[in-house]
């Protein structure tokens, strides 16, 4: 069985009660049992892990190299400043598919610039807590079908 990451940033352990016009109501545990699920109906293996802090984020994609076929990234806030996540995405090489709850390109501006997606294989935004099946499925098709 293939393996893949769930990788969310800053702000995703208040999920269901932090903004939930904007973010949806499902918590952060409603969608990593989702996450996990979803990958058991497809023959991988998801694990997932959260963190507020940007260094932890860095190293738990350096550490995926060699454990993980790839990451699904969602990095909340980090997206629009951490070049140092650009940086690990790219110095491990690992396919990455940055995921977005709500769509940015429809929010403040600030929102509208990513430093993730050009060393992510793509992006989905905009769906909710369903893109999140919708990343996974995206990534295991770039992984060419099997993880």
């Amino acid at each position: 069985m293939s393996a893949l990451l769930v990788l969310n940033g800053p702000n995703l352990n208040l999920l269901g009660t932090r903004q939930p016009e904007v973010y949806g109501h499902a918590t952060l545990a409603d969608v990593e049992a989702m996450c996990v699920a979803h990958g058991e109906a497809r023959g991988v293996h998801v694990t997932c892990r959260q963190s507020n802090h940007e260094g932890a984020l860095v190293d738990a994609i350096h550490a995926g190299k060699g454990t993980f076929d790839g990451i699904v990234l969602n990095a909340g806030a980090y997206t629009h400043t951490s070049i140092a996540l650009h940086d690990a995405i790219a110095g491990t090489g690992m396919p990455v598919v940055e995921l977005h709850l709500s769509n940015i390109h429809a929010r403040e501006s600030f929102r509208h610039t990513s430093l993730i997606a050009p060393v992510a294989v793509g992006m989905i935004c905009g769906f909710g807590a369903a893109g999140y099946s919708l990343a996974l499925d995206a990534l295991i098709g770039h992984l060419g079908g099997t993880a």
